[in-house]
């Protein structure tokens, strides 16, 4: 299958430039490709993974991923769908995330330097942190329309709020991105997200006019965009209480990454299982089409590969043990959230309320207080319904306090060792 019809049979294909010459340019052999990451975080979340997956699936048919980090972009922040001026992150910070991103995403893509299609991470950091400004302006900048650029997409909205000259500026660097990437390395095709389009198109459009002629064939470049991860009423999804889904264990755990998916909406479990898996379309197909009680099945299946791609086989197996001892009325489990207790931080607090706070089922004492009232709150399996209930040292002893907010979120407290 051509790669291209790969991508489209999963799901993950949004919009594409020169697609029938695309389609040769897989066929005829190994494509060079890449994907830009923000490093304004020091992990990836979920967002991140869908390119990932892509990314994966065209290694797996024998291309070359580069993941490019943006060491040097991250600098001006990228407006795109942003409503407010992004926070400037000095140079320390942006490399200290490209770093722990590195690190992630050697979990997903093979860099083994002996294969020609093995996975490259580069850096814009670079070729843009020691750029000339005025050779910049007369090289690449005469190549912009202005006119042009205020028409994109991703500077409408900033427009109307104030678009500064330090965010405009990020399409050039972008683009300029695509341009080094072809010098250094022949990659002649630029993947992401769909937000990114009015970028990509910038960045395909400047190869082409800065090559002439004949060099210009030599220098064909495509852009190809995929979907964003929506619910199937087009909400964005990878949303918690608790934030955004990170792929880091540390940001979000095993357990609750695996809770997420466990709970996803019936109508969006069979796209899920095509675009954050590795399962065959005909698997991916019979899970998909399960109905009423039976749609539980392929809800396991997926939060389990999904959790194993991101957090190893182990963690999803003691993810998984550990919400079906839950969900069976059992309080045992050791992948649930837990958090330890001294004596004396008891002492100092021990309020219910106070507690379901301070872990992160609720936002607020009086956020808890309004479950509690509602009866959505349980402690080992009984009922709370009042808001004055106190934890005593006792209830910490063995297996601990197992705490139950609503259906789908759970937290223990043990006694501190």
């Amino acid at each position: 299958m051509n790669a291209l019809d790969l991508l489209k049979e999963r799901g993950f294909v949004k919009q594409i430039t020169f697609e029938d010459e695309l389609y040769e340019a897989f066929d005829k052999g190994m494509v060079s490709f890449y994907v830009g990451f923000d490093p304004t975080a020091d992990s990836l979340h979920i967002g991140h993974y869908i390119p990932i997956m892509a990314m994966a699936h065209l290694q797996k048919a024998g291309h070359k991923p580069f993941a490019l980090m943006g060491g040097g972009t991250g600098m001006i922040g990228d407006p795109s769908g942003k409503s407010d001026l992004r926070k400037v992150l000095t140079v320390e910070d942006i490399d200290n995330n490209v770093a722990h991103i590195r690190a992630q995403m050697e979990h997903f893509l093979d860099f083994d330097a002996s294969k020609p299609n093995c996975a490259q991470i580069v850096n814009n950091a670079d070729w843009l942190r020691t750029l000339n400004y005025i050779d910049f302006l007369r090289d690449v900048g005469a190549m912009f329309s202005v006119n042009r650029m205020l028409t994109a997409e991703c500077y409408k909205q900033r427009l109307e709020r104030g678009l500064t000259f330090l965010e405009f500026n990020y399409m050039l660097m972008q683009s300029y991105d695509f341009l080094e990437l072809d010098k250094r390395y022949g990659v002649s095709l630029q993947c992401g997200g769909d937000d990114q389009w009015s970028n990509m198109l910038a960045g395909a459009d400047l190869i082409r006019r800065y090559y002439k002629g004949q060099e210009a064939e030599k220098h064909k470049s495509f852009a190809l965009t995929f979907q964003l991860l929506l619910t199937h009423d087009g909400r964005k999804m990878g949303k918690t209480e608790k934030g955004a889904l990170w792929l880091d264990p540390n940001k979000c755990s095993p357990y609750d990454f695996y809770q997420y998916w466990r709970n996803v909406d019936d109508q969006d479990v069979e796209k899920c299982l095509g675009l954050l898996t590795f399962l065959p379309m005909d698997e991916v197909r019979r899970l998909g089409a399960l109905k009423d009680s039976a749609i539980n099945e392929a809800k396991r299946v997926l939060a389990y590969e999904v959790t194993k791609n991101v957090h190893g086989e182990e963690e999803a197996r003691k993810a998984q043990q550990a919400a079906e001892a839950l969900f069976g009325g059992g309080a045992s489990g050791g992948s649930v959230p837990t958090t330890a207790i001294d004596p004396a931080e008891l002492a100092a607090e021990n309020r219910l309320l106070a507690w379901i706070a301070k872990v992160g089922l609720c936002k607020s004492n009086k956020e808890a207080r309004q479950n509690i009232a509602a009866g959505a709150v349980t402690v080992n399996d009984e009922k709370v319904t009042d808001a004055e209930y106190r934890i005593t040292p006792e209830m910490l002893e063995g297996d601990g306090l197992l705490i139950r907010k609503g259906k789908k979120s759970y937290h223990k407290l043990v006694k501190k060792a």
